[in-house]
């Protein structure tokens, strides 16, 4: 792509973040959001390979879809109340159209089909901007709506994404498609805790993209598309490999690590609106998200192929690891000693 073009796109998706982020009228807000999707649609589609470009086709429909529901239920408010503001959200009608467009445009269950093919049809640095930095302006929006939506919904949706993002994980051999899987199961933890401390749910994904991005951009260094690969990745970069493994287990949520805070603060936090079973379900569903990022760490570690092909094994290379990687990947093993702190502010 040209370096010029891809400039425009990058400060067109900030300015679309910022918009949003920062609006307190709907439209403005809609706005922004258009202009992230008008943005990001080159940079998935810049390959030109089919995939790709059945990637983009399916987001921009996808992410359409989902703005006309969110402006439908704009006027539908405005409508009733002759209010504008995103604050003033009091339609019943319209906290479930938005809820429905929200859902659909961050990929919880039951709108979920388009995230993985998307994510699996472009490159792993776009794949970041989608699992992250996209998925912002519409969790701001559940941010400044929390006190007005319908806890129903969002928990069952919750429950169904955390539920489905683990059992689907589970048989996939596409680094991306695991990636897709993983950020479904992680938006269910965020989803089912935003009635009740939006906060916490504002948290959760922080430490989600901290994490998410060590992983997509240790994934991109070592050039690691598919299960197989990451196999023989050991021998490329021994360091990097073993780091990539305590990040995988910081996102299944295992205890020393930073992973740990959030399911940690959501559970306690359940538990205290005597919502006992939720958080009984939300933990045991967890473990089916623990169980394939195991099966990473374990190709990156420790295993090669159960089979008889034979792969070519990489050697060892001089390309210096970027800080970036290093910073993120620290900071995804060990902030849990700093949890009281981010308790007291949550």
């Amino acid at each position: 792509m040209n370096p010029q073009a891809k400039l425009v796109c990058v400060i067109s998706l900030l300015l679309g973040s910022t918009i949003t982020i920062s609006s307190n009228h709907w439209v403005t807000a809609w706005t922004g959001l258009e202009i992230n999707t008008l943005a990001v649609l080159p940079l998935i589609s810049k390959s030109h390979h089919p995939r790709a470009i059945e990637a983009a086709t399916k987001y921009f429909l996808t992410q359409a879809a989902a703005s006309a529901l969110i402006l439908f239920s704009s006027m539908t408010n405005a409508w009733h109340t002759g209010q504008w503001d995103i604050t003033q959200l009091t339609c019943p009608t319209s906290c479930l159209i938005l809820t429905t467009a929200i859902a659909m445009k961050l990929g919880l269950v039951p709108f979920h089909f388009w995230f993985p093919e998307v994510l699996q049809g472009c490159s792993l640095t776009t794949g970041l901007l989608l699992s992250t930095a996209m998925k912002f302006p519409p969790i701001t929006l559940f941010f400044m709506t929390s006190q007005s939506l319908n806890p129903t919904p969002l928990i069952t949706m919750a429950i169904l994404s955390a539920a489905l993002g683990g059992w689907m994980g589970l048989n996939q051999t596409q680094t991306r498609k695991i990636l897709a899987f993983s950020s479904i199961s992680h938006l269910g933890w965020m989803t089912i805790i935003l009635v009740y401390s939006p906060k916490l749910a504002l948290l959760n994904f922080y430490l989600y993209a901290l994490m998410t991005a060590a992983v997509f951009l240790t994934l991109n260094s070592i050039k690691a598309l598919k299960l197989s690969t990451l196999m023989t990745a050991w021998a490329k970069s021994p360091a990097l490999s073993a780091m990539l493994m305590l990040t995988m287990l910081s996102l299944a949520g295992l205890p020393p690590l930073t992973g740990f805070l959030p399911k940690w603060l959501i559970i306690q936090e359940l538990t205290k609106q005597e919502m006992a079973p939720a958080a009984t379900i939300m933990a045991l569903l967890s473990l089916l998200g623990l169980f394939f990022y195991l099966r990473l760490a374990y190709c990156a570690t420790i295993t090669l192929p159960p089979h008889t092909t034979n792969h070519m094994k990489q050697w060892h290379i001089n390309k210096p690891t970027s800080p970036l990687i290093a910073i993120l990947i620290t900071m995804s093993i060990i902030l849990l000693p700093i949890s009281p702190m981010i308790s007291a502010i949550a």
